[in-house]
């Protein structure tokens, strides 16, 4: 049996992407609030992901793991 996707997964999965993903984009993956997505980022630093934060042109910030830092 396949073992289950977790939300963190789902979070890791997405922020590894090369565009990353933007705070609303795991929200709306999740299902969860805004404080709930920046935990699981935060334990997921904690595991030694290397969790970049920027903003594009218009604000919005996106969350990406740097390059080479994955686990």
């Amino acid at each position: 049996m396949p073992a289950k996707t977790t939300k963190p997964d789902i979070i890791l999965k997405l922020i590894n992407r090369k565009s990353g993903a933007a705070l609303n984009q795991l929200q709306e993956a999740t299902g969860w609030k805004p404080h709930s997505v920046r935990a699981v980022l935060s334990g997921l630093r904690r595991k030694g992901h290397e969790i970049t934060r920027d903003k594009n042109k218009k604000g919005v910030t996106f969350y990406s793991i740097v390059d080479g830092a994955q686990k």
